[in-house]
């Protein structure tokens, strides 16, 4: 008796396990999961441009600075404007 009851409790926590794990898989590939997971990437490399662009923008402000170059502009301002 006690083999069966637990034997049956692994089934019913297997059971539960599997139902829960396809209930993310079908929301993951439905339209909304699809675009959620556009949507991340999107502002992943928008977040990693924007760091990319900054720290850009400081190296070259240290070169300038090194090399006695004080002017305003930047290459990164001058492809932020061409891009406007």
């Amino acid at each position: 008796m006690i083999k069966r009851v637990f034997w049956m409790s692994i089934g019913i926590t297997i059971g539960v396990i599997a139902v829960r794990r396809l209930s993310e898989a079908r929301e993951t590939l439905g339209p909304a999961g699809l675009n959620r997971a556009v949507g991340s990437a999107t502002d992943t490399v928008h977040y990693f441009t924007d760091a990319f662009r900054d720290a850009m923008n400081q190296r070259e402000g240290e070169l300038r600075s090194a090399l006695g170059l004080e002017t305003t502009d930047t290459v990164a301002g001058t492809m932020s404007a061409a891009r406007r």
